[in-house]
């Protein structure tokens, strides 16, 4: 059974999260009212996801979030009244895997919170039943051990920047569209959200590419959307 750990400085919220989840199914629930007390408790008790509040009484959600990805990939959930589009890209950016605004139905919260385990269990299966590994010369992609090295060092690779990455490997050379790329990796329709791939692409280029401002690997091609260059023409570029 998975383990969540919830953090969230009101106590109601906390308890509404808890009593919920525990209905459909979660019993191994952490909880934290702080941002330094999730980082320790996510450290000691290994989450399997985080739903994690922005606004806390120490720390800002988003610095804990960066804390969070120096030393785990599991998905993280924020969960904030601030709803503008630069809030979520800042959330997306740093690793963030969705984004909660309040108030929300706590089932909706539980339903995401199940798909988003589902999808990590389906990409943990497909790795472990497919044991492929992807060489791009630069950087390498291990389905296998789920695992990014990039010239002889493994990068910390977010689960969702790292199911892109591996599903674009599968496919080198084939151009996709943002909603294309959204429907096949996040496994559901776009409704026109393309900031959230941009995002992810922008991450991904951040890790494997030489330099990012001039892709070499995960380029765009203008007005159709982007596709990872073979290893026999990584020194091409489209844009």
């Amino acid at each position: 059974m998975a383990v969540l750990l919830l953090v969230d400085d009101e106590p109601s919220i906390l308890d509404m999260l808890e009593v919920t989840l525990r209905k459909e199914g979660f019993q191994e629930i952490l909880t934290a009212r702080t941002g330094e007390e999730a980082v320790r408790l996510a450290r000691k008790g290994r989450p399997d996801l985080v739903l994690l509040d922005v606004m806390l009484p120490d720390l800002e959600g988003f610095e804990v979030c960066r804390q969070l990805r120096s030393f785990t990939t599991v998905p993280i959930l924020f969960l904030t009244a601030r709803s503008n589009d630069l809030d979520k890209l800042m959330g997306l950016g740093i690793g963030g895997d969705d984004y909660i605004t309040k108030p929300f139905n706590p089932l909706e919260v539980a339903a995401r919170v199940k798909a988003q385990l589902r999808r990590q269990q389906l990409v943990g299966q497909q790795i472990h039943e497919e044991k492929r590994v992807h060489d791009w010369g630069r950087f390498c992609v291990d389905e296998e051990a789920g695992q990014l090295t990039v010239e002889g060092t493994v990068i910390p690779c977010p689960a969702r920047e790292f199911q892109l990455l591996v599903f674009l490997c599968r496919h080198p050379n084939r151009i996709f569209s943002k909603s294309q790329l959204y429907e096949q990796v996040w496994g559901e329709e776009s409704l026109g959200d393309d900031n959230t791939v941009m995002v992810h692409v922008r991450r991904l280029r951040e890790k494997i590419e030489p330099n990012p401002a001039t892709p070499r690997y995960l380029v765009t091609v203008r007005g159709l959307g982007y596709k990872l260059l073979p290893p026999d023409r990584r020194n091409h570029r489209d844009t």
